[in-house]
């Protein structure tokens, strides 16, 4: 197989082998990723078929080590490749079970942001809720935390990104169940994706509102899961979603009128 791979091209055209060096790329590593990702989806890496050794890959490519170890990894986390120690990389036998993943170049868009919030809403309200029914002394306590940090990220005119993520994570592992943490986690930056909004907020003192506002909604769903009121804390955690999603709406609308009065 290696072989085969490696051959080079016969003269006057035709499929390009999968071992030659790369052009100069921002981000080689996503370069190999997308190559022999290319080879599997078009069959010419069959299932089961072991990957050139690294050294080919490295030679081959005109790449480093760390590369192409990063590739792999990539093309494990994708579900395309399986390792084995000692043996290399194999063709995963079963390429079609490609794990869930939201691709990070898929949300530039507020209206992209709005599949992500209504997948959220399906389950942080329940997450909520459980929360508010098994909290502890312990369990609160970063909740808490990560609600004045977010007070101080506002009162510094910061967006408060990474602390509106660590609140909704500290609410998921409130909650008492690791998967609901586990899915925050990778979600990650795409859970509070206020860059794709800021621009559509003209001045300063409008975002600084829209904080406060989100923030008198975090300070409800604190408050319910400190009282161990599962109800009103499943009724905050919607209410607090929700709101996103009208404001997303209509700050799409925003955008797309703007759009259409400029052209």
């Amino acid at each position: 197989m290696t072989r085969r791979l490696i051959r080079h091209a016969p003269a006057g055209g035709g499929r390009q082998p999968l071992l030659r060096p790369l052009r100069p790329v921002r981000n080689l590593t996503a370069e190999v990723v997308r190559r022999i990702a290319l080879e599997i989806r078009g069959g010419r890496l069959a299932p089961g078929a072991r990957l050139p050794t690294e050294q080919e890959l490295m030679r081959a490519m005109g790449v480093s080590r760390t590369v192409v170890r990063e590739a792999v990894a990539a093309l494990r986390a994708e579900g395309l490749v399986t390792t084995r120690q000692g043996s290399g990389a194999f063709v995963a036998p079963d390429t079609s079970r490609v794990p869930f993943r939201i691709d990070p170049d898929g949300l530039s868009s507020i209206a992209d942001v709005l599949e992500v919030m209504e997948l959220r809403l399906a389950v942080e309200v329940e997450a909520a809720a459980l929360a508010a029914k098994r909290v502890t002394t312990e369990s609160l306590a970063p909740i808490t935390r990560a609600l004045r940090s977010i007070d101080t990220a506002i009162n510094k005119g910061e967006s408060a990104i990474g602390e509106d993520f660590a609140f909704h994570r500290a609410v998921a592992a409130a909650a008492g169940n690791p998967r609901f943490a586990e899915l925050l986690e990778f979600l990650g930056g795409h859970l509070i994706p206020r860059q794709s909004i800021r621009v559509a907020l003209t001045t300063e003192d409008e975002h600084k509102r829209y904080l406060h506002g989100i923030q008198k909604e975090h300070r409800r769903i604190h408050e319910a899961i400190g009282a161990r009121h599962p109800a009103e804390a499943r009724s905050a955690m919607r209410m607090h979603l929700s709101r996103s999603l009208a404001r997303y709406r209509r700050l799409a609308e925003r955008q797309a009128h703007i759009g259409g009065t400029r052209t």
